[in-house]
């Protein structure tokens, strides 16, 4: 099983992920959206993009590990980020380019609002991995 990232020849050279990914394999994992709560239930990083999108990212990493996936099974992610403005979407976006996830194709969504109270940000991923549903290839 693999997930080749690529980049299309022509188009301008997108900002630290690829523009899609052909992935093989037999099964699919599909999270739900990784929200910024820790294990007792409780809202991480008030206000703070980043103390939000950090937990977000341990949360999927800790899903897609239960699921037999690795980081460089993901095929894709969506990120929703709550605020007007370019600010809150770049703040969020710098620390998913230091993760794991960061060369995946991804979408970058600004929100209204999303479904806990305080919530700045979520994610979610797609990712491939074989039929045993074991890690890696």
């Amino acid at each position: 099983m693999t997930v080749e990232r690529r980049d299309v020849p022509g188009l301008t050279a997108p900002p630290g992920y690829r523009h899609y990914a052909v992935a093989s394999g037999s099964r699919l994992v599909f999270t739900a959206g990784a929200v910024p709560l820790d294990p007792m239930g409780q809202l991480v990083g008030p206000d703070d993009y980043q103390a939000q999108t950090e937990q977000v990212l341990a949360n999927l990493l800790a899903a897609l590990d239960a699921a037999g996936a690795r980081p460089d099974d993901v095929a894709k992610t969506t990120v929703y980020v709550v605020g007007e403005g370019s600010e809150p979407k770049v703040a969020v976006w710098d620390v998913v380019q230091r993760s794991e996830l960061a060369t995946a194709p991804s979408t970058l969504v600004g929100v209204a609002s999303l479904g806990y109270s305080g919530q700045l940000v979520e994610i979610e991923a797609v990712a491939v991995i074989d039929e045993s549903g074991g890690k890696g290839s």
